[in-house]
């Protein structure tokens, strides 16, 4: 996923711009690290203070330059309005949170209003359209069934939380300002492998055919995950 938002930031910046990036459940800061070594104004937004403390954990390895680019504050994404204007904002992410948001519009439209002319927002989500292939690849044909009825799933954290169908969001994106501009679809063959499971030796290869089949219908329509990146208009 990674390739796929540095090739949407290619292609909508100059090259060399810094851009001034909000990431909304920023986790332990992987992705806000990442695009601050490369030169960017990262502000990170999360509510769980363990993650929060590992962040700021890892960026205190970081050489002061890159220290210096990165801002993190420890609170919730729905209240972005209370910390920034609007159109503050090159860049949004908001990766792995929708699916432990209720309703997510309110949020959504948040966000979107976070994002200068032009700006990208890029959402990682569930992909609800696809909840029966896990249960099904691992022979839990009963679970299969189910999960064709529903947008609720139970996680690998044993979490029930929902899902996102592209349908949905891109309706959503376009009412907010921010309609769609492009999809991938996000771990198409890899999504039984296990958490800690060691990279295969050729994972280059792995990836290759991950990003292929990503990009590639019908591939991409069932992945567990879908990327998408909507345009502020």
């Amino acid at each position: 996923m990674a390739r796929q938002l540095d090739e949407q930031i290619v292609g909508r910046f100059p090259v060399g711009q810094r851009l001034r990036v909000l990431d909304v459940g920023m986790g332990q800061g992987t992705q806000a690290l990442r695009l601050a070594r490369a030169g960017h104004q990262v502000t990170g937004v999360e509510q769980d203070a363990t993650m929060v403390a590992v962040a700021r954990e890892t960026l205190a390895a970081e050489p002061e330059g890159i220290r210096e680019r990165v801002r993190i504050i420890e609170g919730d994404g729905r209240d972005t309005g209370v910390h920034f204007l609007p159109g503050s904002f090159d860049v949004v992410l908001c990766h792995g949170v929708l699916m432990y948001v209720e309703d997510p519009d309110a949020l959504l439209a948040g966000l979107a209003r976070m994002l200068a002319q032009g700006g990208l927002l890029s959402l990682l989500v569930r992909n609800a359209d696809a909840l029966a292939m896990r249960p099904g690849l691992y022979g839990d044909w009963a679970g299969a069934l189910a999960a064709f009825d529903t947008v609720s799933y139970r996680n690998r954290l044993g979490l029930d939380v929902r899902a996102d169908r592209l349908e949905t969001l891109t309706d959503t994106l376009a009412g907010i300002g921010a309609p769609l501009h492009t999809w991938y679809g996000v771990r198409v063959f890899t999504d039984t492998a296990a958490d800690d499971a060691e990279a295969p030796a050729d994972v280059e290869t792995l990836l290759a055919a991950e990003e292929r089949a990503g990009r590639t219908d019908p591939y991409r329509r069932v992945a567990a995950l879908l990327h998408l990146c909507g345009v502020r208009g």
